[in-house]
């Protein structure tokens, strides 16, 4: 026999998730058709220091725009304990010479603590279990200290993502989701990058189209789509921050 504990929201937070939701739907249908400057700048004027970006340090085309509208605005790097050393070495450049503030987020448990608890390499054996414990949780916490949180997903990036909205309601993390980037290509990311001389993660010209941690990510071979290398060998094809079937099972996962 297994238990749960259920969260029930108080008053005050159901009206807080009713609030946003309503904001969403509103902005949602205002901002349908609108380019990434209108959206970040209506949520830089929206939320304010209560509006969050996230950054996988591939590269950092939405932290540079995000900081146009809003100067020091916080980006959030989820610190798994298992990235590439040129993963780490990008978030340091960004934080250097991007007018942002880089807000390392990282698990409750350290690799060897998990380790201790959940037996070795977990990523191998349930990497849903792993992103729960090392990307999903910490995100969860870090978020509730914000209104809205700005995504770099993209419809292009793959099937689970193509009908990514510019602004919803994350029903899950409870905040306003900001997809300014969604309609983009993978052309009009490179440009901006190589327009305003961007620091970009040197895997990316390694083989690496999209960069996650080192033991659940590979090199994709020519012609394969560009996120084959992640999770090689599972039929899981996000971490369970966005879209998908990961998506739905982010709350077991992390609970």
């Amino acid at each position: 026999m297994s238990t749960t504990t259920l969260h029930l929201a108080s008053p005050t937070e159901r009206d807080q998730r009713a609030r946003l939701r309503a904001l969403a739907a509103d902005a949602a249908e205002e901002l349908a058709d609108a380019d990434a400057d209108t959206v970040l700048a209506w949520a830089a004027r929206t939320f304010g220091d209560r509006l969050a970006v996230t950054s996988s340090m591939a590269e950092a085309v939405l932290p540079h725009l995000a900081s146009r509208h809003r100067p020091g605005v916080d980006v959030l790097f989820l610190d798994t304990g298992y990235h590439f050393e040129q993963t780490l070495q990008t978030r340091d450049r960004v934080a250097r010479e991007l007018d942002v503030t880089v807000v390392d987020v990282r698990p409750q448990r350290s690799v060897a603590e998990q380790d201790a608890e959940l037996g070795p390499r977990l990523h191998d054996r349930d990497p849903g279990a792993c992103c729960a414990q090392r990307k999903v949780e910490p995100l969860r916490r870090a978020l509730a200290g914000y209104d809205a949180w700005v995504t770099g997903v993209r419809r292009a990036e793959s099937p689970t993502r193509a009908g990514t909205p510019l602004v919803a309601f994350d029903e899950s993390f409870g905040v306003v989701k900001i997809s300014p980037l969604a309609a983009w290509s993978d052309a009009e990311v490179a440009l901006y990058a190589e327009l305003h001389d961007l620091p970009a993660n040197p895997l990316l010209d390694q083989g690496y189209p999209s960069i996650g941690c080192g033991p659940c990510t590979r090199r994709v071979a020519p012609g394969e789509d560009p996120r084959a290398g992640r999770w090689s060998g599972f039929a899981k094809t996000e971490c369970g921050l966005h879209g998908g079937p990961a998506a739905d099972e982010r709350e077991r996962e992390a609970s």
